[in-house]
């Protein structure tokens, strides 16, 4: 067990998820002194619990400033903590006409380095079976494994003197100090990235930004044939939940059409999409349904919806399930929740499902403002 500090540090990051070790990268590399705290043994929450997939491209706005700065931390990070980003980008599998003219009008608005268009054999090398009209191919977008990546940055912090207190859980927070389970640690500066468990340490926050709860369903499955696929996909599901995507004129026109044709796709919220690990299983996925507090029952029919439409997808009649997961992150209309909840103390959770693909990039912009 990692002792608390004994001396006060610059900056107490509170969660060792993917948004509480990109605090506490980017401080460590400033200079200061940092330490983080975490109620897991582990972190087993949905910094694990994700496609590992770094969709830079298919960001707007703010976020899209986050993810392109975030895509250049996780490649140096690579190369000093050790572990591997594949730099195959996305393809996005065009099965309707309506989901083409989306990413028509995206091709044109971010040009030729984000955005190369494929005809429906070039989608096909990379998914056979797909039966696509076409598609795009964003080489930006990188892919990361998840369970071994989080651990690994972890580990790459302890070993630069970044003390990591694991099961060691936050009772309350003051400026200055805070009291967990083992003891208090006084901090001048503290960054609170407990993800939806804001809702339980600060619910007055959390209600103040609208925040709930996102529930996911998700799938491994054996690759169907032993198929390898390096970039990670994307469907005309994925042109309805993404920023930069949704944003297109064509896009009404696309939800109209599934609406009309697959509308059980729409009520589970199904963002239809793979990535492969490097062992081979393909994480497929997922659904979303938001409540405060979900029931602890599985309805399997959501499953067998995400079987199905994978199968499709890949080309072959059934999938075999090797494991299977609900995740859950916190949803807020802002996408990103920054809040000063009291004097250097901030609250951060990233509130749109994508903190893999933005953390790197929001951390520094919460410690510009904070330091």
């Amino acid at each position: 067990m990692t002792p608390l500090p004994a001396t006060p540090v610059d900056l107490l990051v509170v969660g060792a998820g993917v948004v509480g070790l990109a605090h506490a990268v980017e401080a460590h590399l400033r200079g200061l002194t940092v330490a983080v705290v975490d109620r897991d043994a582990f972190a087993a929450g949905a910094s694990i619990r994700n496609f590992g997939h770094v969709c830079v491209t298919a960001q707007d706005g703010d976020a899209l400033r986050y993810a392109l700065a975030a895509r250049e931390r996780w490649l140096w990070l690579a190369a000093k903590a050790g572990f591997d980003v594949v730099e195959a980008g996305t393809v996005v599998v065009a099965r309707r006409p309506e989901e083409m003219a989306v990413l028509e009008e995206f091709a044109a608005v971010r040009g030729v380095e984000q955005v190369r268009m494929l005809d429906a054999d070039a989608v096909a090398r990379h998914v056979p079976g797909a039966g696509a009209l076409g598609g795009a191919h964003l080489p930006l977008d990188l892919r990361v494994d998840s369970p071994t990546v989080i651990p690994a940055l972890a580990g790459w912090l302890v070993g630069q003197g970044v003390p990591i207190a694991w099961r060691t859980s936050v009772l309350s927070v003051e400026p200055g100090l805070v009291r967990t389970s083992r003891g208090d640690v006084r901090a001048a500066r503290t960054v609170l990235a407990v993800g939806h468990d804001l809702d339980r340490l600060l619910p007055d926050v959390a209600d103040a930004a609208g925040m709930t709860r996102c529930l996911l369903r998700m799938l491994e499955v054996a690759p169907p044939g032993g198929v390898r696929v390096a970039p990670g996909v994307l469907t005309g599901l994925s042109l309805l939940r993404y920023g930069g995507f949704a944003a297109q004129p064509s896009a009404a026109a696309l939800r109209e059409a599934v609406a009309a044709q697959a509308p059980k796709l729409l009520d589970a919220g199904v963002n239809l999409m793979f990535t492969q690990r490097p062992g081979g299983a393909i994480v497929l996925g997922d659904t979303h349904h938001y409540s405060p507090t979900h029931a602890p029952f599985d309805d399997e029919g959501t499953a067998e919806l995400l079987l199905r439409e994978g199968a499709r997808l890949l080309g072959v009649p059934s999938l075999r399930v090797l494991r299977r997961w609900r995740g859950q992150y916190a949803s807020a209309p802002a996408g990103v929740l920054d809040a000063e909840v009291a004097e250097g103390v901030r609250a951060v959770s990233v509130t749109s499902g994508i903190g893999m693909t933005i953390s790197h990039g929001l951390a520094p912009a919460v410690l510009d403002s904070l330091f």
